[in-house]
């Protein structure tokens, strides 16, 4: 069967048990609250994921620029050049990753590489995993197929077209968790959250965030597409200032060798705290069914 959002149907995939759901009269654990993670020193290393002669992984913080950007132009540090410095060698970014959003991030460590990367992108051969908390309960699986327009950076796209048409964007998620909370925030007299495992085909400027959006269950934490008040409610509660999505997995084949290559990223230490002050398992994120062996079930057309 499917859901119908707004003018797009999304499509909701094979019903599961739901896991990890707190009864409203539980009483969720505030009492030893961690601080907001550390900004990034400068003389920190970034941690590095997979490194060979070809390509290298870090997992970046969140809070960081990948490069230079208007979003910012106050920023001073950027993945690009830290790694550059930490390497000693100059490094070429391969894909975006919005500046709160932690995670896989992957660099060729040459021109040719990063050409032979790109076709490989193009050809739709990487396969992208997220984590990420969202307000309200969602479908068991879904897929969300909404074209996005172009959200252009007027410093990094400023030779990009500017009257484009909106473009095909599809991802694919699946609920892992669900949680609720004692708390009335907006009209109701509870709160509910969603913990999804995303996958997004297309690699459209804020995808992930705009779809969840556009299917009323916004990322927690996103100050841009996101619900002011169950932002406050996660800040003034849980002490979270910080955007819950991270880039989790990449999996793509080598551009030089062939083989599959599979990089995770742990979640940070804020992630994962959020996570268990939910009560939730984060382990089943890394043990669940990739989505992409999902989606030949689950198409229509």
């Amino acid at each position: 069967m499917s859901c119908v959002y707004g003018t797009q149907r999304v499509q909701q995939c094979i019903p599961t048990q739901r896991v990890g759901t707190r009864k409203s009269g539980a009483i969720l654990n505030t009492t030893e609250i961690m601080p907001n993670p550390p900004r990034p020193e400068l003389d920190s290393d970034l941690p590095v994921l997979y490194q060979d002669e070809f390509l290298v992984a870090i997992n970046k913080p969140a809070g960081l620029l990948v490069h230079r950007s208007d979003i910012d132009r106050h920023e001073t540090r950027f993945a690009v050049q830290l790694l550059r410095d930490q390497l000693g060698q100059r490094v070429f970014p391969l894909h975006r990753l919005d500046k709160p959003t932690a995670g896989v991030l992957v660099f060729a460590l040459n021109p040719e590489i990063a050409r032979k990367m790109m076709t490989i992108f193009m050809a739709d051969s990487v396969e992208k995993t997220y984590l990420a908390v969202v307000r309200g309960y969602t479908a068991e699986r879904a897929i969300i197929d909404y074209p996005l327009q172009e959200q252009l950076d007027k410093m990094t796209d400023r030779l990009a077209q500017q009257d484009k048409a909106a473009q095909a964007a599809i991802t694919h998620y699946r609920r892992l968790a669900t949680v609720e909370l004692p708390f009335a925030v907006g009209r109701y007299p509870t709160s509910r959250y969603s913990l999804l495992q995303l996958s997004p085909k297309t690699g459209r400027k804020h995808q992930l965030r705009r779809h969840l959006k556009h299917i009323f269950h916004p990322i927690i934490g996103d100050t841009t597409h996101g619900d002011g008040k169950h932002n406050d409610f996660f800040r003034h509660q849980l002490n979270c200032r910080q955007l819950l999505l991270a880039s989790t997995q990449l999996n793509f084949p080598h551009p030089v060798t062939g083989q599959r290559l599979e990089i995770k990223a742990p979640l940070d230490a804020f992630f994962s705290r959020m996570v268990t002050e939910l009560s939730w398992n984060v382990d089943s994120a890394y043990s669940a069914i990739p989505l992409s062996s999902l989606a030949t079930l689950n198409k229509w057309s």
